[in-house]
């Protein structure tokens, strides 16, 4: 039996796909959505409405003014209750459109069914992908009509769609797979057209046979294949999964285009045939709330600005002794500080844990695990070295900029030493560094 597909190193942490069985359940939104205007790689998008405005579903409220932004549209139909800053999943204040619910969902105008989308041109394609506001779903939220438009010197030859959800806990991806096949599956030769390759290859996870199968139902007639690959921790990476499938490596500060590759996530793919079959905009997506402390765990279809209060309280509330609270995955995603952050483009799922505490740090005893598992060939600790140091020059020369924050090293650290935070610490200043020269 031929070897699964790969990349080098990595992690084999518990799965945990408790919802993997679960079909999709739709949550009427809130009575109140709060959608702020940043969801995005890039910056921020313009109001365009204030205090008092009636809006419809799936209207523009935010202009994206710059290349690397995204429109933002209302996910229900109702009157603008405010518009100011919320508490962002990352953390911070970001300026929001607050809107009532009137509970009609009365849709806008240019919400309308198209006739035989797949005749678009690749311009018409990108245009209709860029005024629905798409971003990419699996996690990095990036622009997704920038990413269909690479460079004219990159020239693309293959789409990779994302389906290998490696993420513990998180099945979404799994779910929309088997339930909305034909329509990710069109989405993707949409963008295959946008961006002119000549062939798609789906990545999916070997723990995933039915979606696998659920898919090849409608290739027929497409330059297209499922490939199963190895059940490992980063796989759904965007360079792991490009080497796992084609042996490709992007270079160093690199990006999939200079190999020639573009990758896009299923919810991406099933959202670019929305956009271009009815005109729908990114106004909602599929979500894991899941974990032990959730009382009913679910797959969800929920609305962007739906509080994170009203998710979990529709999946029965959380168990007693929960206290960590996490949006997107237990390896990447973040841990939140209050109930009242909305679900955003990026939002992958909501996981609820037991009462973590924070191990001791103990020093490094060079032991060498989290260089034997980083996926991007790095050495963690020498980069947190200089990060502590301040010697950003160095940090960045050894790599930390390249980095994906995977936190491979972190769960194979016997020292518990917290590698991602710094990293991630550094990161953040090497980009500031970066942008104050530039300016």
């Amino acid at each position: 039996m031929a070897r699964k597909k790969t990349f080098p190193r990595g992690i084999h942490p518990e799965e945990n796909k408790l919802t993997a069985r679960k079909p999709l359940e739709f949550l009427p939104p809130p009575e109140k959505v709060f959608i702020p205007l940043l969801q995005h790689f890039g910056a921020p998008a313009s109001p365009l409405v204030k205090k008092g405005d009636e809006v419809l579903l799936g209207q523009k409220i935010g202009e994206a003014k710059a290349t690397f932004s995204a429109h933002v549209h209302a996910s229900v139909s109702g009157q603008v209750a405010a518009v100011e800053d919320v508490i962002h999943p990352n953390g911070y204040p970001v300026l929001a459109v607050v809107i009532n619910n009137d509970g009609q969902d009365r849709p806008c105008p240019e919400m309308k069914e198209w006739a035989d989308p797949l005749s678009l041109s690749p311009e018409e394609i990108k245009k209709r992908v860029k005024e629905a506001g798409i971003v990419g779903l699996g996690g990095a939220a990036f622009p997704t009509a920038v990413k269909l438009s690479p460079p004219k010197d990159k020239p693309i030859d293959t789409l990779i769609i994302n389906g290998c959800e490696c993420e513990p806990y998180l099945t979404a991806d799994h779910r929309l797979m088997l339930e909305f096949p034909e329509e990710i599956v069109k989405g993707a030769e949409l963008a295959r057209r946008a961006v002119g390759a000549s062939r798609i290859i789906f990545g999916l996870e070997d723990n995933k046979p039915d979606a696998a199968a659920s898919l090849r139902q409608h290739l027929h007639g497409l330059p297209a294949e499922v490939v199963l690959l190895k059940t490992k921790y980063p796989q759904g990476a965007e360079k792991n999964l490009i080497y796992a499938l084609l042996g490709r490596e992007v270079p160093r500060g690199g990006l999939p285009f200079d190999v020639g590759v573009l990758v896009q996530n299923v919810g991406t793919a099933r959202a670019i045939w929305e956009a271009c079959r009815s005109g729908k905009p990114l106004i909602e997506r599929a979500i894991t709330v899941t974990g032990p402390m959730i009382k009913e765990p679910k797959n969800l279809l929920v609305r962007i600005g739906t509080p994170l209060s009203y998710v979990i309280s529709s999946c029965g509330g959380l168990m007693e002794g929960a206290s960590l609270i996490i949006l997107g995955g237990p390896m990447m995603g973040l841990a939140q500080s209050s109930l009242d952050v909305p679900v955003i483009k990026g939002t992958s799922g909501v996981v609820a844990l037991r009462e973590a505490c924070l191990e001791e740090e103990l020093p490094c005893i060079r032991c060498g695990r989290c260089v034997d598992h980083c996926p991007m060939r790095l050495v963690p600790t020498q980069i947190v070295k200089f990060i502590q140091a301040e010697k950003w020059a160095e940090a960045e020369t050894w790599g930390a900029l390249d980095c994906v924050e995977c936190g491979c090293c972190q769960y194979s650290c016997p020292s518990k030493i917290r590698l991602v935070h710094w990293i991630r610490v550094g990161k953040n200043f090497l980009v500031k560094l970066k942008r104050k020269k530039s300016a």
